[in-house]
């Protein structure tokens, strides 16, 4: 599982709704963290599930206050929140002066983020709005498995974009550095050539970074994103494209980190098992669900067929009971002596012994039954993978 950091340089074209719009369609569990400087907008641009608002103080300052006393992956499922269709989020700072005491923060938060990918299964979306010299979010991008920088197709834009890909080239340097990668948010009109136009400049300019696609520039698809989840919103360019997208960088993540890699657990283990299910508004590791506008995973495959479980066959005999063994023996009859002589004496025969005919006349109690052979069963007990969930969430955008 991957942490994906997104942002731009000047003019932020759009960072947060394409980070919602890739959550949206991410075919994985995922969650998208606002990790903007500026402060945090899904509080006010989507309901949170159930038609209410969300809780600006639940999210990345009520983290920030727990956090001191340690960090843990847990914890992120008790800050974060849910909108409506499933999309787990953990919302941003309120405004930017907030930001500025907590500088401490995003180091710890990018591990944070990578230990959620590891236990649970959940790939995180980072929301890093625009990035400017000597951002304190360098620290959380440092732990990213993929940068991606998003600019318009035009002049201005992809000049700041190459000055910005210099700098962050001599920030993140290190066998560990995350690649960077660019998307280009093009003209529907003139989207496969804005996004040609973009990749020619970038490799002529030799830039340590590669053009990996591009976004519809779709005003009206994406006011219906904030909020109005629907038929018409499945179709509209800004969904189609960020599902191909989101196909492109599966690939590229899969690519650089294939299964078996340091970064997965080796071999089957607990880790693998499927995700317990989340409360409302809850991210225990791996069970995050799939985003609201996902449907099937992009492309779908072939549907998994469940493993049948082996049959259990016919209960193991109980066995005979232990037999009881023999009775214990009751002895010899007393001798009943001589009859009485006739007469008048009416004296009667003295009573025999009080027990079951033991000679000594003590109780004789039964042989103990054996006692039946009790059956253990031993299933091993399956563990867990988000959402979040578990999961997306693992999980999870």
């Amino acid at each position: 599982m991957a942490v994906i950091a997104l942002a731009a340089d000047k003019g932020a074209p759009g960072v947060t709704t394409a980070t919602v719009a890739l959550g949206a369609v991410w075919p994985r569990p995922v969650l998208v963290a606002e990790c903007d400087q500026g402060g945090g907008d899904l509080v006010y641009r989507l309901p949170a599930e159930g038609g209410g608002m969300l809780v600006p103080a639940r999210g990345m300052l009520s983290l920030a206050a727990t956090a001191r006393r340690g960090l843990r992956p847990e914890q992120i499922g008790e800050h974060s929140q849910r909108l409506v269709g499933g999309l787990d989020v953990l919302v941003g700072l309120t405004n930017a002066e907030q930001a500025q005491g907590l500088t401490w923060l995003w180091g710890p938060l990018g591990r944070v983020f990578q230990d959620l990918g590891r236990a649970g299964g959940v790939d995180v979306l980072a929301d890093c709005g625009r990035l400017g010299a000597g951002s304190p979010l360098l620290d959380l991008i440092r732990e990213a498995d993929l940068v991606v920088l998003f600019v318009r197709a035009s002049l201005e834009h992809v000049a700041h974009l190459r000055e910005r890909v210099g700098a962050l080239t001599q920030e993140l340097t290190g066998p560990g550095a995350p690649p960077l990668g660019i998307v280009v948010i093009a003209d529907p009109r003139q989207y496969h050539g804005s996004i040609a136009e973009v990749d020619r400049i970038v490799t002529n300019a030799k830039l340590p970074a590669t053009v990996l696609g591009g976004l519809a520039l779709d005003p009206k698809g994406a006011e219906m994103l904030r909020g109005r989840w629907g038929g018409r919103l499945e179709r509209s360019l800004l969904v189609r494209s960020a599902r191909e997208l989101a196909a492109t960088l599966g690939r590229r993540l899969a690519a650089a980190h294939p299964a078996g890699a340091a970064r997965e657990p080796a071999g089957p283990g607990p880790a693998a098992s499927a995700a317990p299910t989340a409360p409302p508004g809850r991210l225990p590791p791996g069970a995050l669900p799939p985003g609201p506008l996902s449907g099937p995973p992009a492309p779908p495959g072939p549907p998994t067929v469940a493993r049948p479980s082996a049959p259990a066959g016919p209960p193991a005999p109980a066995g005979p009971p232990a037999p009881a063994g023999p009775p214990a023996p009751a002895g010899p009859p007393a001798p009943a002596g001589p009859p009485a002589p006739a007469g008048p004496s009416t004296s009667s025969v003295p009573p025999g012994p009080t027990g079951s005919g033991s000679p000594t006349g003590a109780p004789v109690s039964p042989a103990p039954q054996g006692s039946q052979p009790q059956s253990v069963s031993g299933a091993p007990t399956a563990a867990s993978a988000t959402s979040p969930t578990s999961a997306q969430e693992g999980g999870g955008r």
